[in-house]
């Protein structure tokens, strides 16, 4: 029988996970893999197109831990040779699942659970109850899997000092997010007056707009820049924050140069003619705006922020890092790179090992399965 992958998700519907799973199931279908996707009903990941190789299995439930014995008595049918989930509730009920459906039996399928997130920043805002729950099952649970696979080394880090995981059980794998042909692509100009103006260089950042991503300190960074020359800011996304975004650049004066597009589900094109890509978030998994932007050639200035940004530019060899919440050295790092940016070819050697078919080689291997099956 072919060798059969099952993932299990239970996403937003539009959040990195989302966007990681549409790329990494095709290419793992296209090795050759039967892979199912077990789907909580109301939830992501919502692909696309169906491709060849790949089910879409309901659950029966919107809830995640309702679908426990529909997940039980689907390994016990199918046996796959893995069952990958993600985010923490999904991890426990794979779990619970995997150990109910061996109760009497022999079932051999490996579990792998998967977290992108710098776990001791993202409860930090939550409730005293949701972050013992989420610790103590990190570290108490987890080393029942048989693999952690995180986006970073910081996030590793992080989650072993916050969670008592011991650190050689989680393992780094890098996202899928950039398709092969984006390396090459020659993108059209998309159709806005302020692409491709040489005489005010377009800064552009994308997406949510809301407080983790910093766009205040953008903007704050913009107003410094364009006192120093003309230049545009673009931000692509759509957030709570638009409003508050408006507002702080009628304060700083800068309203006629400042744009709020609104979401663009593929911004590679507005990435490839702008002069700088801006990531400015306080805190991150990995983050995979700019890695679009290297994969196109375009220069990213980064806040050093936890986690990613500092793994993705290489120390800073791809591209400056700034501190956080920092608009000073933001604005500085913004004109220094405007002035002398990198190659295209070399910034787009930052982005390789995050290519879908590069990083769906990584997974397969921690999966412990080989790169086409047997």
């Amino acid at each position: 029988m072919p060798t059969r992958i099952a993932c299990f998700f239970s996403t937003s519907g539009h959040s990195g996970v989302d966007r990681a799973a549409g790329h990494l199931i095709p290419a793992l279908a296209r090795r050759g893999y039967r892979v199912d996707l077990l789907k909580v009903r109301r939830h992501g990941p919502n692909l696309p197109e169906i491709p060849p190789g790949v089910r879409v299995i309901d659950l029966g439930s919107r809830h995640t831990y309702a679908c426990l014995p529909a997940i039980a008595r689907y390994l016990r049918r199918e046996r796959p040779a893995v069952l990958l989930s993600d985010k923490d509730r999904v991890n426990r009920t794979a779990l619970f699942a995997r150990t109910l459906a061996r109760i009497g039996t022999e079932i051999p399928t490996r579990l792998v659970f998967s977290s992108g997130t710098t776990i001791s920043i993202d409860l930090a805002t939550r409730g005293p109850l949701e972050r013992w729950v989420q610790r103590n099952s990190m570290g108490r649970l987890y080393p029942f899997a048989d693999q952690v696979i995180v986006t970073s080394a910081g996030v590793a880090d992080d989650m072993a000092a916050y969670t008592g995981l011991a650190r050689h059980l989680i393992r780094v794998v890098p996202s899928p997010v950039v398709p092969e042909s984006l390396f090459t692509a020659a993108l059209p100009r998309p159709d806005h007056p302020w692409l491709g103006d040489p005489a005010a260089p377009l800064i552009l950042s994308a997406g949510e707009l809301c407080y983790r991503k910093g766009f205040d300190t953008l903007l704050r960074a913009f107003a410094r820049v364009r006192a120093q020359r003309p230049c545009r800011l673009m931000i692509l996304g759509r957030g709570g924050e638009r409003d508050t975004l408006l507002a702080l650049a009628a304060q700083l004066g800068v309203a006629d140069a400042f744009a709020l597009p609104g979401y663009v589900p593929e911004p590679y094109a507005y990435m490839a003619h702008a002069d700088v890509f801006a990531f400015t978030s306080r805190w991150e998994g990995l983050g995979f705006v700019p890695i679009e932007a290297l994969a196109v050639g375009t220069p990213v200035v980064a806040t050093d922020c936890p986690s990613g940004p500092r793994e993705i530019l290489a120390d800073g060899r791809y591209g400056p890092l700034v501190p956080v919440d920092d608009d000073a050295a933001l604005a500085q790092a913004l004109i220094a790179t405007v002035d002398h940016p990198l190659p295209p070819e070399r910034l787009r050697e930052a982005a390789r090992p995050y290519g879908i078919e590069a990083s769906a080689d990584a997974y397969l291997n921690a999966l412990g399965l080989p790169p086409c099956p047997e």
